[in-house]
């Protein structure tokens, strides 16, 4: 079993209020939720306006599977457009 874990630091620019921030995330969290099948949650920098940490894990039998769709769900990142990526690790146990 290996279980892959990615760490993404956020910058939400357009965001003046918690309430925008959880607006963004809960959508991009729900979207990669349903398209990738990977658990996703906001881990860090709870209160925050404009930055966000958020957790992502995946668990299979290979290691190139669960590589391949940690770095897929970084690709739909890339282009979410009402964010920034400040910096990202992904690490396989």
């Amino acid at each position: 079993m290996v279980i892959g874990v990615c760490r993404v630091e956020l910058s939400i620019p357009d965001s003046f209020s918690l309430k925008d921030k959880r607006r963004v995330l809960k959508s991009i969290i729900a979207r990669i939720r349903n398209r990738f099948n990977v658990s996703i949650s906001e881990i860090e920098d709870n209160d925050m306006w404009q930055r966000a940490i958020i957790g992502i894990s995946s668990i299979s039998n290979d290691a190139h599977y669960t590589n391949k769709i940690l770095n897929e769900v970084m690709n739909y990142l890339e282009k979410e457009k009402s964010i920034i990526i400040l910096d990202y690790s992904i690490e396989l146990f």
